[in-house]
């Protein structure tokens, strides 16, 4: 089993290495075949006061007036080692400017995470439990609601509601805790949505397999069953879902701190955006890349070590039948 999980790691670790690569390549040649010159065009603003001579000594000691394919190695060379460039605008280390601006996005992120968890979890658990009258079905529909509302739209209301009539927190004051709360809860619903669904559809084939008709049978009250028997095999497929999902909330954190009007690597992206600051640009992609990459290889790495019924065969990661999921709970319901 140890040999076969090693195989499996170092077969996913190589791949989430070339995954990365290709993306900043693939970020690369986007920026590179781009119509005009926008580096160019950033330095011939009149704005920056740049003489030609001045623009073609930056050209020639950025490399910028080299072939493509050797302003590739060179820039994806940097970028293995972590060297990101300098910002065309301020002339800062690119490393810099993220860092300054990164806590505030982690911070959001986190909050909006722990947030998506606690209501899947909430729904999911009444949706089994409720009794019909008192909105089982209502609960259901909850996921396709979240989806269909935009999360830009969930923060106007937010803001609207508990900041300008309410009071609960000042728009001029967006790194407040308050403020940072209701952001969170505008980011953290539609990301909870995915996971709800996922969760309710597990529950639902987890609760009618024969060993729960065993666990109620011996007694087990519902909140036991569902955190002792249910929650645990329900839950293994959620945490493909959640690694796919943290891609929805890095993007959505962008939205998100626009609207109420946070600093963090949204801002970031917009002013560079507005002033074409390629390196900024480039380094935001590839770091996204880079997390998503990551955080859907530490999902992978982590499931056969949280399902023991999980067989790895030739660096390979194969389910169970259903027959033998459903003798493995058996087995655990049975046991005092």
């Amino acid at each position: 089993m140890r040999s076969a999980y090693l195989s499996y790691a170092a077969k996913r670790f190589a791949q989430a290495v070339v995954v990365i690569l290709l993306a900043y390549v693939f970020t690369f040649v986007v920026v590179s075949i781009l119509p005009g010159d926008p580096i160019t065009n950033v330095l011939r603003d009149p704005q920056n006061g740049f003489s030609e001579d001045q623009i073609k000594e930056i050209i020639a000691a950025q490399g910028l007036d080299r072939p493509i394919p050797i302003q590739l190695w060179a820039s994806l060379s940097n970028f293995m080692t972590g060297d990101l460039g300098l910002s065309m605008r301020s002339n800062r280390p690119v490393t810099t400017l993220i860092a300054e601006v990164l806590p505030s996005t982690l911070i959001l992120a986190s909050a909006a995470f722990a947030i998506a968890l606690l209501l899947a979890a909430t729904i999911a658990y009444g949706t089994q439990f409720l009794p019909k009258r008192f909105g089982q079905g209502l609960l259901r529909g909850f996921p396709s609601l979240f989806l269909s509302v935009p999360n830009f739209v969930i923060g106007l209301v937010l803001i609207h509601i508990f900041g300008f009539q309410l009071g609960f927190f000042r728009v001029i004051a967006p790194d407040s805790f308050w403020a940072t709360f209701f952001a969170a809860v505008a980011l953290g619903i539609p990301i909870s949505a995915r996971i709800t669904e996922v969760l309710i559809a597990n529950l639902d084939n987890e609760s009618e397999q024969e060993y729960a008709a065993v666990a109620r049978s011996r007694g087990l009250g519902q909140m036991r069953l569902f955190a002792k028997h249910l929650l645990k095999p329900s839950s293994l497929p959620v945490i493909t879902v959640i690694a796919l999902a943290i891609g929805e909330l890095l993007g959505g954190s962008l939205i998100t701190e626009t609207v109420f009007g946070r600093t963090g690597i949204g801002s970031l992206v917009q002013r560079s955006v507005s002033t074409q600051d390629l390196p900024v640009l480039q380094a935001v992609v590839s770091l996204a890349a880079v997390v998503f990459v990551l955080v859907n290889l530490i999902a992978d790495l982590v499931y056969p070590l949280l399902d023991p019924r999980v067989k790895l065969i030739g660096g390979r990661k194969v389910r169970p039948t259903t027959a033998d999921e459903s003798s493995t709970n058996l087995s655990q319901a049975v046991t005092p």
